[in-house]
């Protein structure tokens, strides 16, 4: 999951940020202080993207806390704010190394847009895996890891393995989940999903719950 620090004074604009950061499943941490800001620094705390407002409550600015950042890491992504002169702050924080401005007032989905390109972005090459627990799901290589090993699994295996990651929490039903893996033309018997089911468990500790009478469920 990626981690935001995300900097502002503005306890409602804080709060409306994180709200619609997190249905974005990103992770949020809000700070109102600049020098709480560099303790995190100074504590090796590590975020893959900051938010930083430049004009903070104490004596600390967003320029402060970009030169701390960059003084540990020249690629973390970097994100400012103002409602002040846009075009100086702008220029001031491109020279300091931000990747991306916004003026205030803005809408928080402009926000997360902009979140979102830069995350892809920075992080493409780990876009599109998933994590279960220990195991790490490559969908571009289609790849199962666990501690860096490859886990041997069968095409239908990893197909399986992955609609249930996607869907986790969700009771599905048997018949659902023949026609997503097998596909609406499979006219075979269900049992073949009871099958596939032991054979994954077999291969991969994993929390698949029988619903008796029903189907399956990913926790």
């Amino acid at each position: 999951m990626i981690k935001i620090c995300l900097v502002e004074d503005e306890k409602a604009l804080s709060t409306l940020l994180k709200t619609y950061l997190e249905k974005e499943d990103y992770s949020v941490d809000v700070f109102s202080k600049g020098q709480d800001v560099l303790d995190k620094l100074d504590s090796n705390c590590k975020y893959d993207l900051y938010i930083l407002d430049i004009m903070l409550e104490d004596d600390i600015t967003g320029y402060d806390i970009i030169k701390k950042i960059r003084e540990k890491d020249d690629h973390v992504p970097v994100i400012f704010s103002s409602a002040r002169d846009e075009s100086i702050d702008k220029i001031v924080g491109l020279e300091m190394g931000s990747d991306d401005y916004i003026a205030k007032p803005y809408s928080p989905k402009e926000l997360v847009l902009r979140v979102n390109n830069i995350v892809k972005r920075t992080y493409k090459s780990d876009y599109n895996n998933l994590t279960y627990n220990d195991y790490v799901i490559d969908v571009d290589k289609r790849v199962v890891k666990k501690d860096d090993k490859i886990i041997d699994l069968t095409t239908l295996e990893f197909d399986m393995f992955l609609y249930f990651v996607n869907n986790k929490g969700k009771s599905i039903d048997r018949e659902t989940i023949l026609n997503s893996i097998w596909g609406d033309d499979y006219f075979g018997s269900d049992r073949v999903v009871d099958d596939l089911i032991r054979r994954l468990r077999k291969k991969l500790n994993i929390d698949l719950n029988t619903i008796y009478g029903y189907g399956y469920r990913l926790v």
